[in-house]
C-alpha cells in the first residue's frame, strides 16, 4: 500500500515536471517568435497621400481599388502615412499651421481622434511604427541636417539614433523590432544608399553600394527582404535586397519613375507610387515582380502608400 502511494506520488511529480517543461517550452517559443513589424496578416487597405485640389490629405483605399476614404480634411498639407500594427491608427507628417513646419501626428484609420506627437520648430517627417506599436521612428532636423529619431507612440521619449554630417531619412522598422532600415548618404558628396541600424542606435550596416541614389526601404513581413527605390540611370525603379546586403533583384522596369514601395501584410504584393503619363498613382505588383495593378486612377497625384492589415 505504501509502495503504491509512492509510485502514485512519483507519477504525479513526473506529470507536474512534464507540464512545467511544456509551459517553459511554450514560453520560449513565444519569446523567440518575431515581434512582426511589417505587420504580417490579412492585407487590408492602403493609406496614401493624395492631392484634393487644395493640398495633400491622407486617404485609404481597397488594395483592389475602390472604397476610397478621406481620413484628413484641413487647409494644410498631410503627408507620408504609415499604418499601426493593428491597422487602427495612421501616423503621418502634417503642417502645424499655414506657415508652420511639419510635425508627426496620429489619427484613427477611420478618421478623427487626431493627436500631435512632436512639437518643435523644425521639420519631422516619414514616421514608421515599431512592430509592438510602442515606438515611432521618423526623420527629424537637428539644426544641420536630418537624422533618425524615435519617440513613444503616445508622444515624448525622443531618442536620436543617427548623428552625422549627412542627411538620413525614410526609416522603417524590421519585423523583429531590432533594426531600422533607412536611406543615408555614403559620403558628404556621395549618393544615397540603404542602411540598417539597431533600433536603440549603433550597429550601422550599409546594404547598397553604387553610384546612384537608393531611397525609401520597406521590410518584408518575414524580414527576409527589403524593397526600395533605386535609380537605374534613367529613372527610379523598385528593387529588393537581402537585409544583410546582396541578392539585389529589380522588380519594375519602365521609362517612368516608381517610388515608395510598401509590402503587403501577406508579403505577396508590394504597393508603390508610379507615373501613368499624367500624374502619380498607386500601383501594386507581385513581390517577385509582374502582375502590375493600378489601384488609383484620377487627375491628381497619389503618393507614398502604406499597406495596412485587417
Amino acid at each position: 500500500m505504501t509502495k503504491t502511494n509512492q509510485w502514485g506520488a512519483l507519477a504525479a511529480a513526473a506529470g507536474m515536471l512534464v507540464a512545467v517543461g511544456l509551459l517553459v517550452l511554450i514560453m520560449v517559443v513565444v519569446e523567440a517568435s518575431p515581434a512582426e513589424a511589417t505587420f504580417p496578416g490579412k492585407p487590408g487597405k492602403i493609406a496614401y497621400q493624395g492631392d484634393d485640389g487644395q493640398d495633400y490629405e491622407i486617404y485609404t483605399i481597397n488594395s483592389g481599388g475602390g472604397g476610397k476614404f478621406k481620413v484628413t480634411d484641413n487647409s494644410t498639407g498631410d503627408y507620408a502615412p504609415s499604418y499601426s500594427p493593428d491597422g487602427k491608427k495612421i501616423v503621418y507628417s502634417g503642417e502645424d499651421g499655414p506657415n508652420g513646419d511639419y510635425e508627426i501626428y496620429k489619427i484613427n484609420a477611420g478618421g478623427g481622434g487626431k493627436v500631435q506627437l512632436t512639437n518643435n520648430d523644425t521639420d519631422d517627417y516619414d514616421p514608421s511604427y515599431s512592430p509592438d506599436g510602442k515606438k515611432i521612428a521618423y526623420q527629424g532636423y537637428d539644426g544641420n541636417d536630418s537624422e533618425i529619431y524615435t519617440i513613444n507612440s503616445s508622444g515624448g521619449g525622443k531618442v536620436q539614433l543617427t548623428d552625422n554630417s549627412t542627411s538620413d531619412s525614410n526609416p522603417d522598422y524590421s519585423p523583429s523590432g531590432k533594426k531600422i532600415a533607412y536611406s543615408g548618404y555614403d559620403a558628404p558628396n556621395g549618393d544615397r544608399e540603404i542602411y540598417t541600424i539597431n533600433s536603440g542606435g549603433g550597429g550601422k550596416l550599409q546594404l547598397t553600394d553604387n553610384s546612384t541614389s537608393d531611397h525609401a526601404p520597406s521590410y518584408s513581413p518575414d524580414g527576409k527582404k527589403i524593397a526600395y527605390q533605386g535609380y537605374d540611370g534613367q529613372d527610379y525603379e523598385i528593387y529588393t535586397i537581402k537585409p544583410g546586403g546582396g541578392g539585389k533583384v529589380q522588380l519594375t522596369d519602365n521609362s517612368t519613375s516608381d517610388r515608395r514601395p510598401s509590402y503587403s501584410p501577406s508579403g505577396k504584393k508590394i504597393a508603390y507610387q508610379g507615373y501613368d503619363g499624367n500624374d502619380a498613382e498607386i500601383y501594386t505588383i507581385n513581390s517577385g515582380g509582374g502582375g502590375k495593378f493600378k489601384v488609383t486612377d484620377n487627375g491628381t497625384d497619389d503618393d507614398e502608400p502604406s499597406w495596412g492589415s485587417n
